[in-house]
């Protein structure tokens, strides 16, 4: 179960990286897609077989087909590398180096021996009262987040009359 573990880990790091790399926005979904299904994998091994099959049927499903479709609507096709913002090259560096000490420290806290403040909830009774209970003012957040910016690629993606 351990070789499959990393395996599996792997394959999500090397996506997520493809998602990332990739020029054309259709094939960083695609790579974003396999990213979420080796995650299913990495949940099925741990136990959690209700967090896998929800990964599958809602983010590598629905919310990646909503994705495509924004995606197909702006009509994207190839990143342009020159054309790059200030704030990119500015803001790029700071938080790639934040991202690395964060994860840095978590690997320190995981290999150090701490124990994890509560057990994760993996029965769908266990996560609906976490997801409802404390966390459902970021979860009606984040559905409105997601409206928003459909919203805003359905009004870049108008054309002038």
């Amino acid at each position: 179960m351990l070789p499959l573990f990393y395996i599996f880990g792997a394959v999500a790091i090397l996506a997520a990286l493809g998602v990332i790399l990739q020029e054309t926005p259709v094939y960083s979904a695609l790579s974003l897609i396999v990213v979420l299904c080796s995650l299913a994998v990495v949940y099925l091994l741990l136990g959690a077989e209700f967090l896998a099959v929800i990964q599958v049927i809602v983010y590598a499903g629905a919310i990646m087909v909503l994705f495509v479709l924004v995606i197909m609507l702006l009509n994207a096709r190839r990143e342009t590398t020159s054309d790059r913002s200030r704030m990119a090259r500015w803001l790029g560096a700071p938080l790639l180096v934040a991202f690395f000490g964060q994860f840095a420290y978590a690997v320190w806290k995981h290999f150090s021996g701490w124990e994890a403040v509560h057990t994760p909830a993996t029965g769908p009774q266990k996560i609906g009262e976490v997801l409802f209970r404390s966390y459902a003012l970021p979860f009606e957040l984040t559905s409105i987040l997601i409206l928003v910016a459909i919203l805003g690629a359905v009004v870049l993606a108008k054309k002038e009359i």
